[in-house]
């Protein structure tokens, strides 16, 4: 049976905004701990919004060459599912990471080229995932720019989470021609930087779930 993409919301600010993309069909809330982020929010705020995920719902932790002290204490107040590095953490610290809390990690790899991306999948092999978004050699991501995703070579040894400037509009073209493991979508849901959008995490949400029932439908 096919797979449905799994659907990603990251950037998450708000209890309202997360309840809203659990309740639309999202697999994960992504949390970002990146102080210059205009998505960043506080470990109180983070709690909050931890206490109304549901079973089942991912909770990633977005870490920008952060040390293992806070990453450990974020952890530890909030239960996160899965550790998400967009710094230039080492393959070295991002395994050490991963054993010491038990949680799998995902690495952000910021595309400029497709050996970018093959070496990053040598190098991060014990990822459980490779998050590709556009390379910004200011920004750590969230640039809410798309890239060639001709890049992206056909075949890679881990699951691909695709996103950099993803919206309703454009993510149905991206699923056909990236075919990702999942999207991971943040300033394409928002109203304003930083702020979500209940409507548009809807409609993203319906798009994705769309093209999955649409692909079944005619094969």
């Amino acid at each position: 049976m096919m797979q449905r993409p799994r659907i990603k919301i990251c950037g998450i600010k708000q209890v309202e905004e997360a309840t809203a993309a659990v309740s639309a069909g999202a697999d994960a809330i992504g949390l970002v701990f990146y102080p210059s982020s205009c998505r960043y929010v506080n470990v109180q705020k983070a709690e909050q919004i931890a206490q109304v995920i549901p079973p089942f719902i991912s909770l990633a932790g977005l870490f920008v060459n952060h040390d293992m002290a806070y990453i450990t204490m974020v952890h530890q107040r909030l239960k996160l599912s899965v550790l998400q590095f967009h710094g230039d953490e080492s393959p070295e610290f991002c395994m050490t990471a991963s054993r010491q809390l038990s949680l799998p990690f995902i690495k952000a790899v910021r595309v400029d080229a497709t050996d970018t991306i093959m070496q990053s999948c040598q190098l991060y092999h014990a990822a459980q995932g490779l998050l590709l978004d556009r390379y910004d050699a200011a920004h750590s991501g969230g640039t809410g720019r798309t890239f060639d995703w001709r890049m992206i070579p056909k075949k890679c040894d881990l699951p691909i989470v695709l996103a950099g400037g993803l919206h309703s509009g454009n993510v149905t073209q991206a699923l056909d021609q990236v075919q990702p493991y999942a999207v991971d979508v943040s300033s394409g849901v928002e109203e304003k930087r930083g702020v979500k959008s209940i409507e548009k995490i809807q409609a993203f949400i319906t798009q994705v779930y769309q093209h999955t029932c649409h692909r079944i439908h005619i094969h």
